[in-house]
């Protein structure tokens, strides 16, 4: 009884691989790594993105670096969006 390794030939392995597009923005690469780094709920992963927009990249980033050093709690995406709010 032959065993089955899955693929056949090289065409099957090249079919089954998925291609994962780079963010076409710096802004988007920036609001991926926050939306990881603070555990973003989904339903507010669309403000990420509009945040990381709209201010520069050095703005969030300290934004990201408070929330990271001053709040303790599970939920640090709250203060994320505290801290963006009140600068």
């Amino acid at each position: 009884m032959p065993i089955d390794n899955g693929f056949q030939n090289f065409k099957d392995i090249l079919a089954k691989k998925k291609t994962v597009k780079p963010p076409a923005y710096q802004w988007q690469d920036l609001a991926l790594k926050i939306i990881n780094e603070l555990n973003i709920p989904p339903p507010k992963k669309n403000s990420v993105f509009l945040v990381c927009k709209k201010y520069p990249k050095e703005f969030i980033e300290k934004c990201l670096n408070d929330t990271k050093e001053l709040c303790q709690t599970t939920e640090k995406w709250k203060y994320f969006f505290k801290i963006i709010s009140k600068k």
